[in-house]
């Protein structure tokens, strides 16, 4: 059977972009190689009675455009909201609670004068924000060499984000030249003087990124997860009842409603390349599956390096491609729990707003960078970072009444440990140092935990493709942003091949449970699918 695009990997963008096209009324496929689709956003039974977000955990920058396009909550999708961000206990005994209208109290506590900067901060970081929030949902200027015509219409998407940016004023395009090329560290030293508001807000810069808050570019990776927003909420949190497979079977409840296939315990071999044209794929099992156009949702150095022949890339392509860089630091955990947490900082067992919030263990930004510097040097933190999430507090589906599932996003660890060992040999010691590092803010969180699923960075990459555990599919730094994401002269989702489309968080804006590079993609594979019927109609 001949398709008109085959899509590679059923991930929430792969779904996302197989939707936009099915609604278009073209012929498409999607291909998965799990009996489950969702990629990394995906809910499972780890334990009998007790289900939870297996990788991807949290709900924030999954676009609105997208939520209203492919009409996800008619598809059963919601959304609830955390009620408040943030719960940073503390070493001293107090803790700090981020969100709603009581964030300026709280960091009084410590800095009256950090409170008064709080309003000030918020308005010029959502300034720019909104600025870049547009553009996240276009494609980026693309370099071109030897196509006049192509390189005009680059120019005017330059200018229509040089326009926006003009629009902020010069005080905050210092702003915005600060958050793409400053440390994190840095800029948040700039603005506050108390440790634990500098963590709270400096968490966003590590969350999926291997390195120090003082690593240069590392603010742009906190402005990045400022894009997001729930039910209308700019900068709220949430939670999806059923867990982050909720939101991915939504996306496939809306591609095959609109007429997509999908397909899953379908692994994908190879791209096929004819006369330098994609014309389908190969699976594991020998299968061809024809196609005007292959669409890819995996990390650009999966495809490239491994599913596409070597002789079908230009040399120099292939040669950069080999030095994508992916690296997360990111070991991931989620426990069965007889009980709450009961935190020295804040006692009580009993369900309470810190509970349903992003806990966060790393009391200030010299804390995250001793995390990284200690991986970096070892293999592992000694005192690791930890984002606690407690979703069976908003969604009683997960566990059983009177016990609770948890999510512990944990940083840092090396991708590839620098002794040359596997991670097969050290994930459960890994697991118990983490567990030990709540254990020493919540004193019963150890023997509460009645089960666990650990998953280090070769487990999220032999499990669902993620390249050093790379969540992104690709650092968030300089080198890989924007019209370089995934490599100057390709930003525009197309490739070095005809018909072949990268869709996944490796292209622009990146990743994160967004649906934006799905989107995005489907928009330019659409314009290739009407220019192509507007040439053969020329030809007749």
């Amino acid at each position: 059977m001949m398709y008109d695009v085959v899509i590679i990997g059923g991930g929430h963008n792969g779904l996302v972009c197989s939707a936009y096209l099915a609604m278009a009324g073209l012929k498409v496929i999607v291909l998965e190689q799990r009996s489950v689709v969702g990629g990394a956003a995906v809910t499972e039974e780890f334990s009998p009675g007790f289900a939870n977000s297996i990788a991807a955990y949290t709900v924030s920058l999954l676009n609105p455009k997208v939520i209203r396009d492919l009409d996800l909550y008619a598809q059963g999708l919601r959304i609830v909201e955390r009620p408040i961000a943030n719960f940073l206990p503390l070493d001293d005994g107090r803790f700090l609670k981020v969100g709603g209208s009581q964030t300026k109290g709280e960091v009084a506590k410590f800095s009256v004068r950090d409170a008064d900067r709080l309003d000030d901060y918020h308005r010029r970081l959502g300034a720019v924000a909104d600025v870049l929030r547009a553009a996240i949902l276009e494609t980026p200027p693309n370099v071109i060499e030897g196509a006049p015509f192509a390189a005009i219409a680059e120019l005017f998407k330059v200018g229509r984000l040089g326009k926006r940016i003009r629009a902020l004023g010069l005080d905050l395009q210092r702003d915005l030249l600060d958050l793409f090329t400053a440390s994190a560290g840095d800029f948040l030293d700039g603005w506050f003087e108390s440790d634990p508001i500098k963590a709270a807000f400096g968490f966003d810069s590590i969350v999926g990124n291997y390195a120090s808050p003082y690593t240069p570019g590392s603010a742009y990776v906190l402005l990045h997860h400022n894009f997001g927003e729930v039910n209308g909420k700019k900068g709220v949190w949430g939670h999806a009842i059923g867990g982050m497979g909720a939101i991915t079977q939504a996306m496939a409840k809306a591609a095959t409603k609109h007429g997509a296939e999908i397909r899953v315990s379908t692994l994908v071999r190879r791209v096929l390349v004819e006369n330098g044209s994609t014309v389908g794929i190969e699976t594991e099992k020998g299968e061809i599956i024809r196609a005007k156009a292959v669409v890819a949702g995996v990390n650009p150095k999966l495809l490239y390096l491994e599913l596409v022949d070597a002789t079908a890339l230009p040399a120099g392509f292939r040669q950069r491609m080999e030095h994508w860089r992916c690296a997360s630091g990111t070991f991931r955990m989620n426990v069965a729990l007889a009980e709450l947490p009961d935190f020295t900082a804040l006692p009580g067992r009993a369900v309470a707003e810190h509970h349903a919030s992003g806990i966060i263990i790393a009391p200030s930004l010299g804390y995250m960078e001793q995390a990284y510097f200690d991986a970096r040097s070892t293999g592992w933190s000694r005192r690791p970072i930890v984002e606690l999430v407690i979703p069976s507090t908003l969604d009683e589906t997960l566990a059983p009444r009177g016990q609770h599932v948890a999510s512990l996003f944990c940083q840092h660890v090396a991708p590839q440990l620098p002794d040359g060992s596997s991670w097969d040999d050290h994930r459960e010691a890994m697991a118990d140092v983490m567990i030990a590092t709540v254990d020493r803010y919540a004193p019963n969180f150890r023997r509460s935990v009645l089960a666990r699923q650990v998953l280090s960075p070769l487990d999220l990459e032999r499990t669902f493709g993620l390249i050093g555990g790379d969540i992104f599919h690709g650092a968030l730094d300089l080198r890989q942003l924007f019209s370089a994401r995934p490599m100057l002269g390709y930003a525009d989702y197309r490739s070095p091949i005809a018909g072949l489309y990268l869709c996944g968080s490796g292209a622009h804006p990146g990743g994160g449970v967004t649906g934006v590079p799905g989107h995005n993609a489907a928009r330019e594979i659409l314009r290739d699918f009407r220019r192509r019927r507007r040439f053969r109609h020329t030809r007749r």
